[in-house]
Parts: structure tokens; sequence; C-alpha cells
């Protein structure tokens, strides 16, 4: 694989973005070019020395790349594919970031470019969107599926593996139906039902708001990818559709059968149903990657007294620990310490727990 390479981009949002940035960190070498709607973004990406050309529209400039990453939503992806197909080269390997595999596939096949393409879906993300919010570190030990066609040589995979783990991601390879099976049900459905539950909350609140004034603790945690972009899972809905409505089927089965549990109080049944859940979601590995983010954070006990936030922002900023977000937690039924405290990096935690512990407060760290 040449460190020299020409990578285009078709789009260069988050994910397109951080992509961007982790090959102009790797391979300092290699030409950067991209195609965005937003040209701030592009403007951003130039000063930040991100990419070497803007380009405002998808024509000849493409013919040179070795690469070409379709970041676009999934129906300007699909617009943009007649264009490539007028310039791309015969060398050049065509891939995409998109969430549903199946479905680009089959575009692709019938743009006959499926000799050069590979699916690809970088597990990792933001609720934050755009080129602003992208960043080098994104793809950091996450997961990056790679879903090659039939046609495409086992070389050009191998080769593409090894561009991946480069950027710090590690790619899996899948067929796209594995991929799109998989992906709704850890990721897809989760976020169906998470945005069910919080329409449900909406629905069933009392004048005021009480719910959703209390609503921290565990709702909120099951309940933040929610907050998502509802265009983007719009679009995820309607192009994994099959695989969704197999899942829901079977996932309302499972609602009906706790359903009669708890109307029968079928005591035995219930922690059954629990305990499985508890001790399979205890065996998962522990490990960043994966579309539904892990936090990195810890609860503190502090006294309610001015100051006493502050001291501890002050703390962890003078042993050069990284705050990515703090906050009183108002409903601790699960939870122990009144502070959460938020970092952006897993060693943070050990490493402002040795030292608050030191200082005498009491800390509890989440899983």
């Amino acid at each position: 694989m040449k460190k020299n390479f020409v990578c285009g981009f078709v789009g260069l949002g988050l994910i397109g973005g951080s992509i961007a940035r982790a090959m102009r960190k790797f391979y300092p070498a290699c030409r950067l070019l991209a195609y965005d709607t937003n040209k701030d973004g592009l403007d951003a990406a130039v000063k930040d020395g991100v990419i070497n050309e803007p380009l405002s529209k998808i024509d000849a400039a493409f013919a040179g790349c070795d690469y070409i990453f379709l970041c676009a939503p999934v129906s300007e992806n699909d617009r943009s594919l007649p264009l490539l197909q007028t310039c791309i080269s015969p060398d050049c390997l065509l891939t995409d970031v998109g969430s549903v595999k199946s479905d680009i596939h089959e575009n692709i096949k019938k743009a006959g470019l499926s000799r050069q393409f590979i699916g690809g879906h970088p597990m990792a993300g933001s609720e934050r969107t755009g080129y602003i919010n992208s960043k080098a570190l994104l793809l950091e030990n996450a997961y990056y599926i790679l879903t090659p066609g039939e046609e495409i040589s086992p070389d050009v995979v191998l080769d593409f593996k090894e561009l991946i783990a480069s950027l710090g991601a590690i790619p899996l390879v899948l067929t796209c139906a594995a991929h799109d099976y998989v992906t709704a049900a850890i990721s897809h459905l989760p976020h169906v039902i998470a945005a069910s539950l919080v329409n449900l909350i909406k629905e069933s609140d009392q004048e005021g708001g009480l719910m959703k004034t209390i609503a921290a603790g565990g709702f909120k945690d099951i309940t933040r990818i929610a907050s998502s972009s509802p265009a983007m899972w719009q679009q995820i809905c309607l192009t994994n559709k099959d695989h969704i409505l197999t899942l829901l089927d079977s996932y309302t089965s499972i609602m009906e059968q706790i359903r009669n549990k708890i109307q029968s109080s079928d005591k035995e049944g219930l922690y059954r149903f629990f305990d499985q859940a508890r001790t399979y979601r205890d065996s998962f590995p522990d490990a960043s990657g994966g579309p539904i983010k892990r936090t990195y954070s810890v609860h503190i006990e502090i006294a309610d007294e001015p100051g006493a936030l502050a001291a501890i922002a002050t703390i962890l900023a003078l042993n050069q620990i990284s705050i990515k977000n703090i906050g009183i937690t108002h409903n601790r039924e699960q939870q122990d310490g009144v502070l959460r405290v938020e970092f952006y990096q897993e060693e943070s935690i050990a490493k402002a727990s040795q030292i608050l512990t030191a200082k005498g407060y009491a800390v509890f760290s989440q899983s």
C-alpha cells in the first residue's frame, strides 16, 4: 500500500471529515480532494490543512484518485454514481460509509462498478454533525465493517483492510446481508426503541412536565441515542426495512411475554427474564467501538456548598485531565455520587479516580 495516495471524498461531514483528518495525520504526503454542498465545511478543511483541493462539483478531478469515499447521505450518494461513472479510474477503489449496505451494493451493481467497490461502515459517530465536529481520533479502536462484493479482488480487499487498520480502526469483513441484520439488531432497533420510549414519556407526562424534569439516571442513559439525526434514521428505517421489521416483531413478542409474566405475577419467570439479560449483558466485551458509543465517566460525592463543583474541575485541570461534560445527577436511583464527570478517554477514569480519592472524595466508576 503506497503512502502518497490520492483520495477523494464525496461529502465531508462528521465521518468523511474524520477519515480525512486521520489520513492527513497518518499519511501527511497523501493528496486529498473533496466535494461537498457545504462550502463552509470545505473552506474550513482547507484552512485546517486537511484537504488539498476543494471541489464545486463531481468531475474529472476525481479521475486521479486511488480511493473515493462516498460520505454523503444515502440519496446523494446514489445520485453521485452516474457522475463518478464518467470519470473514475478502473484502478480506483470506491467505498462508502453508510450504516446499511445491501441497498448501496445493489445500486453499485446497476452502475457497473462492482469490480471496484467495497462497502464500508465505521461504527463510530456522534450526536453532533458536520465537518466542524470531525476529529482524527473518531475511528480510534472502533470497528470498521467492510462488505466486499463477489467481484472484488482479494488483494484489493487486503490492501483496503490495511489502510483502515492504519487509521486506528479495527476492520471486520462481512457480507452485506450479514452486516444489515447485525446492525439492525444492535443499532437500528435500539434507536427505534429509544425514540419510542421518549415519545411514550412525552405522551404520558403530567401537566408541568414532571416526568421530563426527573428523567435522569437510567432513563436518560438508555434513551441518549434518541437525540440522533431524525433524517438519518428515517433513511435507515426505509433502506433496512425488512431486517428491522423482522427484529421488531421478535421484540414485540418478547414484550408480550414479559407483559404476561407481570400480569400473572410470575415471580420465577420475571427473575429469569432479568437475570438472563444481566448475565448476557455483563459478558459484552469492554470496548469503546460500536454504534452506541460507550461513555467514560465517574460519579463523585460532593457537599452541596459553594465552590464544590469548581474545586473538582480545578483539581482535574491542574492534572491535565480534560472534561467532556460535568453535571449534577438529580435522580440517583441506580447511581452512586451526586456529581457526574464524563471524560474523552478511558484512561482518564483511573487517573481521575486516583487523584480525587487521594484528596478525600468518594468516587464511583460506572460500566
